[in-house]
C-alpha cells in the first residue's frame, strides 16, 4: 500500500510523492498520523539542511496520531491508541542516557531527521518512544507536547525558581510556551520581541528598560539578542542557550571577569528527554500550559510551501499539518 508523504531529496526543494507505507518490525508500531506540527527548525532543515538531517528523508518530528498495527515483542500499546511520538532514540547506557539527558547521547536518532518523520499519512516509531496521549486531550493539544517538552527542558537547566524574573528573547511558539511554562514553575517572566501583538500572546510581563533578570533564555536565532541577554543577568544570572546561530554570528563577545565576579552561568539546551514528553502531556492535560489559542493555521501537506513562508516571515504563531 502507498501513502502520501513530503520527501526531501536534496537541500533546498521537497515534494509530495506517492510513497510505501512501512511494515512495523520488531518493537516498533505503526502509526496512523492525525497531526504534526510545523517548526523554524523544519524550515531550516528544507531550506539549509542541518546537522543531523540524512537524506532522502519525510521530515515532521512533531506527532500525534492513532496506534494502527504493532510489530512483534510491543507491549503496553494498545491498536487504535492515540499516541504522541518522542521524537529520539536512545541507547540507554551511556553517561548521558544514564543521567537522565538522553537527547544528548551520541547514538541519538531523530524522527525527521535521522529516519523518516510525520510529513506523511503514517509513521514508524519504536514502542519504547511511545506516549499515550491522556484520555480527552486532543491531537492538536496533544501535538504541542514536543516543542513544550524542549521548553521545560530550557527552563529546568535555568534552574526558575518562585519568583524569578525571567527575560525571554522571541514570542513566537517557542518563546510564548517558555513564557507561560515559567509562569506555570512560579516564575515572572517578560517577553522581549518587537511584535507587540506576539508578546500579548505570550502573556509575560512587558519588560522595562535596564530590566535585568535571573534567568534569560533566547528562542530567536540573533546575535543581538544574545548580546542583550548577557548584559541583563542578575548576579547568579543564568543564560540559556536556546536558538543556535549562523556559523557567522557565531561568535560573541563574553566576559569572563563578569561571570567570575558576579557568578553567573551560561549553559546550552537542546532538545527535549522522553520525561519531559511526559510531564508536558501533563501540563497541557491539566490546563497549566494553554496551547489551544496558538493554532493560527492549519494546513495539508500539499500546502507546505505556504506554510514554510508563513514561519519564514513570523506571519503566525503555531502552523499544524493534517495529511
Amino acid at each position: 500500500m502507498e501513502m502520501s508523504a513530503v520527501v526531501v531529496r536534496q537541500i533546498g526543494s521537497f515534494a509530495l510523492e506517492r510513497v510505501q507505507i512501512g511494515e512495523p518490525g520488531d518493537h516498533e508500531v505503526l502509526i496512523k498520523v492525525e497531526v504534526t506540527g510545523l517548526c523554524r527548525t523544519d524550515l531550516k532543515l528544507i531550506r539549509v539542511g542541518h546537522r543531523d538531517l540524512r537524506l532522502p528523508r519525510i521530515p515532521g518530528e512533531e506527532v500525534v496520531g492513532l496506534v494502527c498495527k504493532k510489530g512483534k515483542d510491543v507491549a503496553g500499546v494498545e491498536v487504535g491508541s492515540r499516541v504522541y511520538v518522542y521524537p529520539g532514540v536512545w541507547c540507554g547506557r551511556c553517561s548521558s542516557c544514564l543521567r537522565g539527558a538522553e537527547n544528548l547521547c551520541r547514538e541519538m536518532r531523530i524522527m525527521g531527521f535521522h529516519r523518516d518523520g510525520g510529513f506523511a499519512e503514517y509513521v514508524i516509531a519504536p514502542s519504547s518512544s511511545i506516549i499515550p496521549v491522556p484520555e480527552g486531550l486532543a491531537a492538536e493539544q496533544a501535538v504541542f507536547a514536543e516543542p513544550l517538552s524542549c521548553c521545560l527542558n530550557a527552563l529546568e537547566l535555568a534552574r526558575v525558581a518562585e519568583n524569578d524574573r525571567v527575560g525571554i528573547w522571541g514570542a513566537g511558539p517557542a518563546g510564548t510556551l517558555l513564557a507561560r511554562a515559567a509562569r506555570a514553575l512560579g516564575g515572572r517572566p517578560a517577553s522581549i520581541d518587537p511584535d507587540s501583538r506576539r508578546r500579548a500572546i505570550a502573556g509575560g510581563i512587558p519588560p522595562g528598560c535596564g530590566d535585568a533578570f535571573d534567568a534569560c533564555i533566547v528562542a530567536v536565532g540573533s546575535r543581538d539578542a544574545y548580546i542583550e541577554a548577557l548584559g541583563s543577568l542578575n548576579p547568579r544570572g543564568r543564560l540559556v542557550v536556546f536558538s543556535g546561530l549562523q556559523p557567522l554570528e557565531n561568535e560573541l563577545p563574553v566576559s569572563f571577569n563578569d561571570l567570575h565576579y558576579h557568578e553567573q552561568t551560561l549553559v546550552g539546551a537542546y532538545g527535549c528527554s522522553f520525561r519531559h514528553g511526559v510531564q508536558a502531556l501533563d501540563c497541557i492535560r491539566s490546563g497549566t500550559v494553554a496551547v489551544k489559542d496558538m493554532i493560527s493555521h492549519r494546513m495539508g501537506l500539499d500546502r507546505l510551501e505556504e506554510a514554510l513562508r508563513i514561519v519564514e516571515h513570523r506571519q503566525g504563531m503555531k502552523i499544524l499539518l493534517y495529511p
